[in-house]
C-alpha cells in the first residue's frame, strides 16, 4: 500500500491523465506484474520500443470519403505512443521525390469507381507506375479500403502494394484488404505491423494488454425511402430523358455534395426465364455471403445477371465444358446458347456470379431546404449491343418506380466536394446531369442565407428542350441567390457552344473571382468534358494572369492544394 509522497504522486498522475493514458498505464503495470492477457476484448498495445527499432516512419493516406485519413491519423497516434517519430501526410500533399529516401512507408488507400485510386492519390499512383525507379531500401505496408459490393474490390490498394514490391520495396506485413466494417481488422493489422519490426531486424516490442471498448463498427446505413415523384425534365421533343426523382426517407442524413447509392433489382421477366431454362426451383434456399436467400430473390435482388464480368463467363464455360468467347453477355443469353445439364450446375454458376454494383447518383437536394427528402437527377442510359438498343439496368429500374413505391439506398459521402464558408464565392460548372450537386449547393445557400456570390455554368443540347431545372434557376437569379448564369446550348446556334467556350468567353471576370478567393467546382462527364473545362481554365489563368504556361499550371495546382478546386466526374 502506498502512503505519503508516493500516494500523492500517484493521485496527481491519475488526475492529470487522459482515458487513453490511464489505459496505457494499466497495461504497463500489468506487464510488469506478469499478468496474463485479458479476454477477447483485449488488444495488444506496444509499451516500449527497443533502441534499435525504427526511429521514423511515414504514414500516408489516399482518401475520398475521409475513412483512410481517419485510420492513418489513428495509426500515427499509436506509433507515436510507441516512441516512433511519425510523419502523417495525404498522398495529394506527399512530395514524390521523398519516396526513394524513405525507410518505413505505410499507406492507407481506398478504391473508387472501376478500381481507380481516389483523386487525391492519383499523382502518387501514376508516379510509382510510370517512372521506373528503384526503392530497394523501402520497407512498406499497404492497407486497402473498399466495398465488396463493387467488382474491383480494393483494386487501387492491390495495385500500389504490387507496384511498390516491383520497384524493389520489401513488405513489412502482407496487404490487408478491408470492407466497410474495417475498424477492428485495420487496427489489428497495424498492431501486427508494429510487432513485425522485430522480424525486420529490430528487437521485439514489448506488448501489454489494453482493454478496448467492445464496439461493432457501424458501416453504411441503409435507408428505406418512398418515391414521392418522378418527372422527366426534358421536353417531349428532346432526344434525352432526364428524370428528377424525389425520395422521402425518415431520418436521412447527408450534406450537399454527397451521393446516393442504389442497388437496382433485375427485371422479373428475365429472372423468370432464367429459372425456367435452368429447371431450378425458385423457392429453394441457397447460402450467399453468410445469408440465406431463395434462388429467385438472390437473382432478383443481389446478383449481376445482365452483363457478366469476364471471370463469371469463364466460370460458366468451365462448368458446361465449352469454349465461350469473352463478350458483353447476360446470364439468360448464356443459358440459351449453352444449356446446362441439370440444376446442380446452375447452383454452382449462381454462386460464382458477382454482386450487383450500386449505381451512384449525385444528390440534387439540400438538407436545409428539403428536410427528410433526397432528390436525384437520372439520365436514361441508352446504348447498343450487336446493333440492338439496350437500356441501363439502374436507370431502367428507377424509371419503373412510381409514387408510393419503396426503394433502398445508402448515402455515399464526398468530403472533398463540400461547400465553403457562407461568405465565400462559388463557381459551379455542371453541364448535363452534372448540374445535380449544384442544385443542392444553391438550395442550401438560399435556405441558410449564405452571403457569398454564386455563378453557374451549364450546358446541354437545346434551351427549350434540355435546360434542366430552368424555372428554379430563374427564380434563384431573380432573387439574387444566383449572381451570374453562363449557358451553352450547342444545338441552338451555328457555333455550337459548350461550357468550356463560355469559360473562355468570360475569362476576365472568372479570373477576378478566382483572385478574390472564389471556390470552383466541376461535375459531369469525365471525357471529354472535364478535360476541355480544365484546359479552358488553364488558358484563362495564363491569359488573364499574364502567366507562363508553367506558372499557370502551378496556379491551378495551388487552387487544388487550398481546396478551392474540386471535381466529381464520371
Amino acid at each position: 500500500m502506498l502512503t505519503g509522497p508516493k500516494f500523492k504522486l500517484l493521485t496527481d498522475l491519475i488526475s492529470q491523465s487522459s482515458k487513453e493514458e490511464l489505459i496505457w498505464i494499466n497495461g504497463y503495470l500489468s506487464a510488469l506484474l506478469g499478468q496474463q492477457p485479458q479476454p477477447a476484448t483485449a488488444v495488444a498495445a506496444p509499451v516500449s520500443v527497443a533502441a534499435s527499432a525504427p526511429k521514423k516512419i511515414t504514414i500516408t493516406y489516399g482518401t475520398e470519403t475521409g475513412n483512410s485519413k481517419k485510420l492513418a491519423t489513428e495509426f500515427a497516434a499509436k506509433a507515436k505512443k510507441n516512441g516512433i517519430q511519425t510523419k502523417l501526410v495525404g498522398l495529394d500533399q506527399y512530395r514524390l521525390t521523398d519516396l526513394p529516401k524513405e525507410e518505413y512507408f505505410i499507406t492507407v488507400i481506398s478504391t473508387q469507381g472501376e478500381g481507380e485510386p481516389p483523386i487525391a492519390a492519383q499523382k502518387f499512383y501514376d508516379h510509382i507506375h510510370n517512372n521506373g525507379f528503384k526503392i530497394p531500401q523501402l520497407k512498406f505496408g499497404v492497407l486497402a479500403l473498399g466495398d465488396t459490393a463493387y467488382p474491383q474490390f480494393c483494386k487501387a490498394g492491390e495495385d500500389v502494394d504490387s507496384q511498390l514490391q516491383k520497384l524493389g520495396g520489401n513488405r513489412i506485413v502482407p496487404l490487408q484488404k478491408c470492407d466497410l466494417d474495417y475498424e477492428e481488422l485495420a487496427h489489428s493489422w497495424f498492431s501486427d505491423l508494429l510487432k513485425s519490426f522485430d522480424n525486420a531486424g529490430a528487437p521485439a516490442i514489448v506488448a501489454a494488454p489494453v482493454i478496448a471498448d467492445q464496439k461493432k463498427p457501424a458501416g453504411k446505413k441503409t435507408y428505406t425511402g418512398t418515391i414521392l415523384s418522378s418527372i422527366n425534365l426534358n421536353a417531349n421533343q428532346s432526344d434525352k430523358k432526364t428524370y428528377h426523382i424525389e425520395i422521402a426517407a425518415e431520418g436521412v442524413e447527408y450534406l450537399p455534395g454527397d451521393s446516393i447509392a442504389i442497388i437496382p433489382e433485375n427485371p422479373a421477366a428475365i429472372v423468370e426465364e432464367i429459372l425456367a431454362l435452368s429447371q431450378t426451383d425458385p423457392a429453394k434456399n441457397i447460402s450467399w455471403k453468410n445469408e440465406t436467400f431463395t434462388i429467385k430473390d438472390l437473382l432478383t435482388q443481389k446478383l449481376n445477371i445482365t452483363y457478366l464480368l469476364e471471370k463469371s463467363v469463364k466460370q460458366y464455360a468451365s462448368i458446361v465444358g465449352q469454349d465461350i468467347p469473352a463478350a458483353r453477355v447476360g446470364l439468360l443469353e448464356l443459358l440459351q446458347k449453352y444449356p446446362l445439364k441439370d440444376a446442380t450446375q446452375f447452383e454452382a454458376i449462381v454462386l460464382g456470379l458477382t454482386a450487383t454494383a450500386p449505381r451512384i447518383y449525385n444528390i440534387a437536394s439540400s438538407p436545409a431546404a428539403h428536410e427528410g427528402e433526397v432528390h436525384i437527377t437520372v439520365l436514361q442510359d441508352v446504348f447498343t449491343v450487336n446493333g440492338e438498343k439496350q437500356y441501363g439496368l439502374g436507370t431502367s429500374f428507377l424509371e419503373s418506380k412510381k409514387p408510393g413505391d419503396e426503394i433502398s439506398f445508402f448515402i455515399q459521402p464526398n468530403k472533398r466536394f463540400r461547400l465553403p464558408a457562407a461568405d465565400k464565392d462559388v463557381i459551379m460548372i455542371g453541364p448535363g446531369t452534372g448540374i445535380a450537386p449544384f442544385r443542392s449547393f444553391t438550395a442550401e445557400r438560399d435556405a441558410t442565407g449564405a452571403a457569398g456570390r454564386n455563378w453557374l455554368f451549364f450546358g446541354e443540347g437545346s434551351f427549350t428542350d434540355d435546360f434542366l431545372y430552368q424555372t428554379e434557376w430563374q427564380n434563384w437569379f431573380d432573387t439574387d441567390v444566383l449572381t451570374k448564369v453562363s449557358l451553352a446550348f450547342h444545338k441552338d446556334s451555328a457555333d455550337k457552344p459548350f461550357v468550356h467556350h463560355r469559360i473562355l468567353q468570360h475569362g476576365a471576370e472568372l479570373f477576378e473571382w478566382m483572385q478574390n478567393g472564389a471556390y470552383l467546382y466541376l461535375c459531369g462527364e469525365k471525357d471529354p468534358m472535364s478535360k476541355e473545362v480544365e484546359a479552358a481554365l488553364l488558358t484563362v489563368i495564363e491569359r488573364e494572369g499574364k502567366l507562363s504556361a508553367e506558372d499557370a499550371a502551378k496556379y491551378f495546382e495551388q487552387l487544388k492544394t487550398e481546396g478551392r478546386y474540386a471535381k466529381d466526374v464520371y
